[in-house]
């Protein structure tokens, strides 16, 4: 066992040979969108994400489904759908998986990948020095929880959906092409929270909170306080291991909001960064350097 339980990593990795180890992950929830297809397409593509974290590549996948006997059949099989979709863009195969009756609907993927044991992207191995590359921009629990509410247009939404089922295949691609030092995807523990995982012992991480890119619209709604849950727990959580420099509520929602299938956080050396950035921009959803690794200034993580 190369990576188990001892960190806070994406997923478990297990040597088979000195050429190949398996990347282990798996992931499920309840809908957070009403289409079923789209639910299925984002369940999946939150579920794959940590293969690629991990700096591996997706073989194959087996379904986990909660479903209420008494719903119409055709919604599982648009979720279904969706997933098998996802799994088949990702260049892996779905080989099966196991359902059972319950109140509420769940789904998701236990998902198998491969890695050379030596090219493992944990997510605590930033350098100082490094610069940090955010992939895809944050706000997506933010959204969601106002369009609970009806104030979302629906520029927002599509906006939320699309990021939510992209798949981080592609930025993973290009990233293992650089010095890469550390990886993980941004997910439930919201941007400082998987921040937060990448911190070393004696080392700080500083944010540019002005280059963090955000969906369109969750600053205003942050605002108004159509924030979630969960964020507020990844606030306490993090409470004497994040020191802001300026007070903006809205901008720290934005960075403690909860993500469902969020973009990569990318440590890589200085010399390599905006050669790496300059190559995820050629990808449909820009990506930004967002944070710099330093020497320890007391606290984990300083957000300017």
């Amino acid at each position: 066992m190369l990576i188990g339980y001892e960190s806070s990593d994406d997923a478990s990795v297990y040597k088979l040979t000195d050429d190949i180890a398996i990347v282990n992950t798996l992931d499920f929830f309840s809908p957070i969108v009403e289409e079923p297809y789209l639910f299925g397409k984002i369940a999946a593509a939150n579920a794959l994400s940590d293969v690629y974290a991990m700096g591996g590549e997706v073989k194959t996948a087996l379904n986990i489904v909660s479903f209420p006997e008494k719903l119409n059949p055709e919604i599982l099989k648009e979720i279904l759908r969706g997933g098998a979709e996802k799994v088949q863009e990702a260049g892996g195969v779905l080989s099966g998986g196991h359902s059972v009756n319950d109140e509420s609907i769940k789904y998701g993927l236990s998902v198998t990948g491969i890695v050379h044991p030596n090219k493992i992207l944990a997510n605590n191995g930033c350098k100082v020095g490094d610069k940090v590359i955010l992939t895809k921009p944050l706000g997506v629990g933010i959204v969601m929880s106002a369009k609970r509410m009806n104030v979302v247009d629906l520029e927002e939404y599509n906006e939320a959906v699309y990021l939510m089922q992209a798949l981080n295949k592609y930025a993973a691609e290009k990233m293992l092409k650089y010095d890469v030092s550390a990886c993980t995807d941004v997910t439930g523990f919201g941007f400082l929270g998987h921040l937060y995982e990448m911190v070393s012992k004696n080392q700080t991480i500083v944010v540019d909170s002005k280059n963090v890119p955000f969906i369109k619209g969750s600053y205003e709604h942050a605002k108004e306080f159509y924030i979630t849950g969960l964020g507020q727990k990844n606030r306490n959580f993090l409470k004497g291991k994040v020191m802001f420099e300026s007070k903006d509520f809205a901008m720290e929602e934005i960075l403690f909001d909860p993500q469902t299938s969020g973009g990569l956080l990318i440590a890589v050396s200085e010399r390599h960064a905006d050669t790496l950035l300059q190559d995820l921009n050629e990808l449909d959803i820009k990506s930004k350097i967002v944070a710099e690794v330093i020497k320890s200034k007391g606290y984990d993580i300083i957000v300017k």
